[in-house]
């Protein structure tokens, strides 16, 4: 007879299976709780990754566009969306010399054609070596040559290796290297010397591309890009390179910085008061269930009670049950968080609209453990008090009650 004695393991799954229908609702509620959990924690921690990269990716202190053109620029730089807009080349040369001015370097914008190397258009950026001093840094890092003609460097979202070719306006380049991600909209653009941007605007004339008039890479640019003495006060230097220029739009990456983050704020301040409310729900839900499911089961416990089990015992079948559900719940939805983030992370990238880059493979094996761990207490903790009344029950009192 010992022998045959069922163990807490044995009647928590007996118990499973005879509730089976109320138990699979509060595994639902779990794994809801555990994908809320899982998805805001690697939503923020990537909103913080993109920003920070964003932050070491521009390089520049100022970036100058024409006037209507803000937008269009900001767009490229945070949402990779294909833009092309000119002001004269001349310029330039005046911003050089402004005083203040540490650095200074033109960039000319193309987009490529639909549908002819990539799933959608991606941004061309043509950089002058001589000068640059955002693009190279980030070039070093992945390729220690120098950029010739008819070689291109791509972002880390575009569909090609490193090695290979791509076909822009019906003309084969070759891939020389693949940049890491950054999380920005700079993932989806191409690289190219001011040469190798020449031909491809030749190239796009001949298949019907137009562009505004008298804008090409000989007298033309996109964007100059200013990095300031740290010295000189930058106030001053904004209003000289507006009264320099006139006509232009003056970008202060700070500000840009300070503006995404502010945006990024929100959404975090969001996600984390839409977390805590679940999370309180799912504490209120789990303890009225636990306590109506101890309430109902009470002649059952004194049963067991009289047939030789503990008090610890009958504790530890109402808590080894909470866990289990809990559990169950917590890797649930943990594993569907993961369907949904990991393989379209472009996508919702994109519908942020914001720099955007997922932790690392440890980080997020970090946030999945704390997840795991915080949906499989939520479960024992709830029912810790229906457990403690059910152990202080008295046999006698309960075998009575309703008769």
């Amino acid at each position: 007879m010992q022998n045959s004695r069922m163990g807490i393991p044995q009647i928590v799954l007996l118990n499973i299976k005879n509730s089976f229908a109320r138990v699979l609702g509060l595994v639902i509620l779990m794994a809801l709780l555990s994908a809320v959990l899982f998805t805001g924690a690697v939503l923020s921690q990537s909103l913080n990754n993109g920003l920070r990269n964003m932050k070491d990716r521009l390089g520049a202190d100022i970036m100058i566009v024409p006037v209507e053109n803000e937008g269009d620029f900001e767009a490229v730089l945070l949402k990779g969306e294909p833009s092309c807009f000119y002001f004269g080349k001349s310029l330039e040369q005046k911003v050089a010399g402004i005083e203040g001015v540490e650095l200074s370097s033109s960039q000319f914008f193309l987009t490529s054609l639909d549908a002819e190397c990539c799933d959608a258009r991606v941004q061309l950026i043509g950089f002058d070596p001589s000068t640059d001093f955002s693009v190279q840094p980030w070039i070093s890092k992945v390729y220690d040559g120098d950029l010739t003609k008819g070689a291109v460097i791509i972002g880390n979202e575009i569909n090609v290796e490193s090695g290979e070719n791509i076909k822009l306006f019906g003309t084969e380049y070759k891939v020389a290297a693949k940049l890491d991600a950054t999380g920005t909209g700079l993932d989806q653009a191409v690289y190219a010397t001011m040469d190798t941007i020449n031909s491809m605007y030749l190239d796009a004339i001949d298949k019907g591309q137009r562009f505004l008039e008298d804008a090409d890479p000989e007298n033309s640019i996109s964007t100059i890009l200013v990095r300031a003495d740290e010295n000189y006060d930058r106030k001053k230097l904004i209003r000289a390179i507006r009264k320099e220029l006139g006509g232009v739009k003056i970008i202060e990456s700070q500000n840009m910085i300070t503006g995404t983050a502010a945006n990024m704020k929100s959404i975090a301040s969001f996600m984390l008061i839409f977390a805590s409310l679940f999370l309180i729900t799912s504490v209120v839900t789990l303890f009225l269930v636990f306590s109506l499911m101890a309430n109902e089961r009470k002649k059952e416990f004194a049963i067991l009670r009289t047939l030789g089990a503990t008090r610890k015992k009958l504790a530890g079948i109402i808590l080894s049950e909470s866990v289990v559900i809990s559990a169950a719940g917590g890797v649930i939805g943990a594993v569907i968080a993961m369907l949904i983030i990991f393989p379209f992370n472009v996508y919702i990238g994109d519908r942020l609209g914001m720099p955007y880059l997922l932790p690392s493979f440890w980080k997020i094996l970090w946030i999945l453990f704390i997840d795991l761990l915080v949906s499989t207490l939520i479960g024992p903790l709830s029912a810790a008090l229906s457990a403690v009344k059910i152990s202080k029950a008295e046999t006698y009192l309960t075998m009575r009650e309703g008769e």
